[in-house]
């Protein structure tokens, strides 16, 4: 006995259906696809982690928060300077 009630032998034959109808080709496009979009979940997991470690600091948020609005005010000078000439 298998997986409830599943035989390995019915198993087998349900994968080779399943390979007879999709092909190796779009079997190997659709594990492909999987894999990357489980990547990018964790990624995303991963990140979520880090938003929740920016929160419980926000000082240094704070900090890069003003050296964003620092550069974009200097690359606006530097647009409106360029515009001038």
């Amino acid at each position: 006995m298998g997986f409830s009630g599943i035989s390995i032998w019915q198993l087998l034959i349900v994968l080779l259906i399943v390979l007879l109808v999709f092909g190796t080709k779009r079997l190997k496009n659709i594990g492909s696809d999987m894999g990357s979009a489980i990547k990018g979940f964790k990624g995303a997991m991963s990140d979520t982690g880090q938003d929740k470690k920016e929160e419980a600091q926000p000082e240094q948020l704070e900090e890069s928060k003003t050296e964003t609005a620092d550069t974009v005010t200097e690359n606006k000078t530097k647009n409106s300077e360029q515009e001038k000439v």
